[in-house]
């Protein structure tokens, strides 16, 4: 089985070319390698956006839309709605009963949104508790790897410290420590000897070092070890119990940081975006109206492109023979601000026009969108009700 990796978005309606850039891009690229899971993350929205009910709908599907235009493969990735799965809910609530309420207060984003977006009333619990919804996202999947960017890792590592303090409270049974002594002895006595070594060094210090060695004997012994043996060696290596829940690892691969068209960063509220599937003449008009190089207001005047916006999207959508032409162009005022805008437009263009042609299907039969996120649904619902059965045993609710 390939690595699992999990990741959501907000909908926020029809994407934008930040959007893409900075995650779609991305996706795209991993279901290639991975089993990924991608889900519309509309109970998110509700955390600070609860009184915005009437738009959610429609810009589930615009979002999905976009999704496939980009190149999301329903056959290869499983694309699937939040709120249609309660397990989500309810893993949510379980999670809960155990999580400390400072590990909640203390995530990074939880102040900086609460600066951020002032004119809303963000003194709700679904605001404080959304960082352990989105752990419980990615737990029930038991996903290997969450693809995040470095302000997002914050929560990949609660995520992990969630799941690390479940297994240590309920992936002990009354008879852990005879199964352990029974499955170490599946080792044999020098290397039941060497792997005890190993978890006291990585639980005194923390070695990783220690916690590799640990890891390579059980591995070692893969023939002789049950799953269950593997699973329980693993956990008590570790500190934990059997592991119930998988700890993710953030997946940090290289995504592109695309600006808006004032330089600051793409978004709505901002009113500086350029969407995935723009109509064309919309496009170049707003290109043709970026703001440039504020010291050069003739045509005359020689310019830098560090200082000009424009030259943010030169570097990613130009090749660098044109990247050269732009800086030699503008430090000698040898081409107009116009002149340099045309390549960005002319790439823009070209990048759109099969997003474009993709979603034309699904804009003149939503039907279609909605039977893929109906089977992506599907799919995932049978991988969060394993999950929650699996729960439910160690939490000693299967009554």
């Amino acid at each position: 089985m390939r690595p699992r990796v999990l990741s959501g978005m907000r909908p926020t309606g029809a994407l934008h070319l930040g959007h893409y850039h900075g995650a779609l891009k991305n996706w795209v690229r991993l279901q290639q390698d991975y089993d990924c899971f991608y889900f519309v993350a509309d109970w998110h929205a509700l955390t600070t956006h609860y009184e915005d009910r009437e738009v959610i709908e429609r810009n589930v599907y615009d979002m999905v839309i976009d999704w496939i235009a980009a190149g999301l493969d329903p056959e290869k990735a499983t694309i699937f709605i939040q709120s249609r799965l309660p397990e989500h809910a309810e893993l949510f609530t379980l999670l809960a009963m155990g999580t400390p309420l400072g590990w909640l207060e203390r995530v990074p984003t939880y102040k900086d949104q609460i600066e951020k977006l002032k004119d809303r009333d963000l003194a709700t619990y679904g605001f404080l508790g959304y960082p352990l919804l989105q752990a419980a996202d990615i737990l029930i999947y038991k996903a290997t790897y969450v693809p995040v960017g470095e302000d997002q890792a914050s929560h990949v590592e609660l995520t992990r410290e969630v799941a690390r303090r479940f297994n240590h409270l309920y992936g002990r049974g009354s008879d852990f420590d005879a199964r352990v002594a029974a499955a170490q002895a599946k080792l044999g006595k020098d290397d039941a000897r060497y792997f005890e070594k190993q978890r006291k060094a990585f639980g005194q210090d923390g070695s990783t070092e220690a916690l590799a060695k640990g890891e390579a004997i059980v591995r070692k012994a893969a023939e002789t070890l049950s799953p269950e043996d593997t699973e329980l060696l693993l956990g008590h290596l570790k500190g934990s119990g059997r592991s119930v829940l998988t700890e993710p690892q953030a997946l940090h691969t290289e995504v592109t940081k695309l600006p808006g068209l004032d330089g600051a960063k793409m978004s709505k509220s901002y009113g500086n975006t350029i969407a995935m599937r723009e109509e064309p003449a919309q496009v170049e008009q707003k290109i043709r109206r970026m703001p440039t190089d504020p010291q050069r207001v003739r045509r005359t005047d020689k310019g830098d492109p560090e200082r000009c916006p424009v030259w943010e999207f030169h570097k990613v959508y130009s090749d660098e023979p044109t990247r050269d032409w732009v800086v030699k162009g503008c430090t000698t005022a040898g081409i107009g601000c116009l002149e340099c805008k045309q390549p960005v437009i002319d790439a823009v263009l070209k990048e759109q026009q099969p997003w474009r042609d993709r979603a034309e299907a699904y804009l003149t039969n939503p039907k279609q969108v909605h039977w893929i996120v109906e089977m992506g649904t599907e799919r995932a619902r049978t991988v969060a009700r394993q999950t929650m059965k699996d729960v439910r045993d160690a939490m000693g609710l299967n009554y």
